[in-house]
């Protein structure tokens, strides 16, 4: 697997993660949902640099004009609830792209901390050749996205695959690496060092999907 990690950078997404970090601008849901959005845009600039493209030529009303223009097929894959702020930045550049949405949750009996990933609903369409893009914002354990690695494997075989996060584990990242194709791309914009017992990133920014759409049951 490659991994584009942004972190190590000094740019402008470090202020867009300062922010959904901070327990105090995390009171913002509004906010908190918009950064996620930002964050998706700009990995979804820098994905773009990695697609295949081919010449065309625009009409414009004082002739025409050479340009070079992506020609991959993307389907963008998102996990339910908390990735739909990250999916909505990447379909703000990838406008024409195919969609699909998985539900996938941790399901922790009584107090353990032990935990498995289930998913129950999945919508998607033919995967045959195209750029599968699979967008977790928290890649902690990596269960989840090996989970919908396999729900994906009936819909047929993408040419290529590449994940979008926005917080990742270094555990999590090596379990991807291990149960991904190999030339799968990993563009993400923090690594923390550790999980905490129940499997979430410390630090971390705490439970995205609560953050974005409020508590739940």
């Amino acid at each position: 697997m490659t991994v584009h990690h942004f972190g190590e950078e000094d740019t402008l997404l470090n202020k867009f993660i300062a922010e959904i970090s901070d327990v105090d601008t995390q009171r913002d849901s509004m906010r908190f949902r918009r950064n996620i959005e930002r964050i998706g845009e700009i990995l979804s600039y820098e994905l773009s640099k990695s697609l295949n493209y081919s010449n065309a030529t625009v009409q414009t009303p004082f002739g025409s004009k050479e340009i070079s223009l992506p020609k991959d097929k993307l389907v963008l894959c998102s996990v339910l609830r908390a990735g739909l702020p990250l999916h909505q930045g990447m379909l703000n550049y990838f406008d024409g792209a195919e969609n699909a949405f998985i539900s996938a949750y941790r399901h922790h009996r009584g107090d353990e901390d032990a935990f498995e990933v289930i998913v129950k609903y999945f919508a998607a369409p033919s995967l045959s050749g195209k750029t599968l893009v699979l967008t977790d914002p928290m890649l902690a354990t990596g269960k989840t996205l090996e989970n919908v690695l396999e729900a994906l494997k009936d819909h047929g075989k993408p040419n290529q695959i590449h994940i979008l996060s926005v917080i990742g584990s270094k555990a999590g990242i090596e379990h991807i690496t291990r149960t991904f194709p190999k030339n799968t791309h990993l563009w993400i914009a923090a690594i923390d060092e550790k999980l905490n017992s129940r499997g979430y990133i410390v630090p971390g920014i705490g439970d995205a999907g609560d953050l974005a759409f409020g508590m739940k049951l």
